[in-house]
C-alpha cells in the first residue's frame, strides 16, 4: 500500500505534520531533491520507492491531494543528481491534474527543495527556481571554500526572470533564449551566435544592464526611473561584459538576443 502523508502548506513551503494518523512517529524529509520517508518501524522508503504516495496539503485553505505519479533521474542535471517527479493534484471529486506547467520540452515535472528548516518547497522544471537548480545552482550543497551556491541560486532566479531590480518583477517571457554563465565555471558561456551581453547579476538582482532582454517590456530609461540603484550602470557603455566580469560582486552574467 502506498503511504499517505498529511502535510500543511505554510509560507510557500510544504511542512510535514504527520504521516498516517495511526502510525507512531513517521517522518518525511527531503535530501537533495529526494523524498525520504522513515516509517514508525524504522523502515525507510525513498526516491522511486515513493511512487504512488499521496501528500495531503492545503493551498489557500483548500485540502488538496498531491500524488507522486512517477519518479525519474534528471539526465540534464548539472553539478549533482536530481530526481524529477510527476506530481498530480486533485481536490474534491475532480480528476487528478498535473501540478506543474509544461517546460520547454513539454514535460510537467518537478521536485522537492529543502528549505533548510526541516520543510521543503516544490519546484517545477518550468519555473525559475527549478531551472536554476537544474543548471547547477543547488543552494543546499554549499560547502566551506566552495562556490557560494545559495547566492548563485538567488542571482540565477533573478536572471532567469529578468528581475533587474530584485523585487520579484519579471521582464521576460517563456521561450526567450538566454546564455548564462558564472565566474566559478559551473556554467560556461555557450557563445551561441546572435546573442549579445545583457547584464551582470548578484544575489539582489542586476548589478548593471547593457540592454533589457525584451525592449517591449521595459526600456533603459524606465529601468533607471524604477530602480535608482541602477542609475549610472545602464547602457552598453556603462555595462560592458569585460568590466562586469572584473567586478568581484558579479556572480552571474548573461547574453540574449
Amino acid at each position: 500500500m502506498s503511504p499517505h502523508v498529511a502535510a500543511r502548506w505554510l509560507a510557500g513551503s510544504l511542512l510535514v505534520c504527520s504521516i498516517d494518523a495511526a502510525a507512531a512517529a513517521p517522518a518525511l524529509t527531503v535530501v537533495g531533491t529526494e523524498f525520504v520517508l522513515t516509517q514508525s518501524d524504522g523502515a525507510v522508503l525513498r526516491g522511486a520507492a515513493l511512487t504512488g504516495a499521496t501528500l495531503l496539503i492545503r493551498i489557500d485553505g483548500r485540502p488538496v491531494e498531491l500524488t507522486i505519479a512517477a519518479v525519474e533521474p534528471d539526465r540534464a542535471a548539472v553539478n549533482g543528481p536530481i530526481l524529477l517527479h510527476d506530481f498530480r493534484v486533485s481536490a474534491g471529486q475532480a480528476p487528478p491534474t498535473p501540478f506543474c506547467a509544461p517546460d520547454a520540452e513539454g514535460r510537467r515535472l518537478g521536485f522537492p527543495v529543502p528549505d533548510g528548516q526541516g520543510g521543503f518547497t516544490l519546484a517545477c522544471t518550468s519555473g525559475a527556481i527549478g531551472k536554476c537548480i537544474r543548471w547547477g545552482y543547488r543552494p543546499w550543497d554549499e560547502r566551506p571554500g566552495g562556490p557560494p551556491l545559495a547566492a548563485l541560486h538567488q542571482a540565477c532566479v533573478h536572471l532567469a526572470r529578468a528581475d533587474y531590480g530584485g523585487d520579484g518583477q519579471s521582464f521576460t517571457q517563456d521561450g526567450t533564449l538566454i546564455d548564462l554563465y558564472d565566474r566559478f565555471g559551473i556554467q560556461q558561456p555557450a557563445n551561441a551566435p546572435g546573442l549579445s551581453f545583457e547584464a551582470a547579476w548578484g544575489s539582489a538582482g542586476a548589478l548593471c544592464v547593457a540592454r533589457p532582454r525584451l525592449a517591449e517590456r521595459i526600456s533603459l530609461a524606465a529601468l533607471a526611473e524604477r530602480y535608482p540603484k541602477l542609475q549610472g550602470r545602464l547602457g552598453p557603455a556603462a555595462c560592458t561584459e569585460a568590466a562586469a566580469r572584473a567586478d568581484p560582486a558579479a556572480l552571474l552574467f548573461n547574453r540574449s538576443r
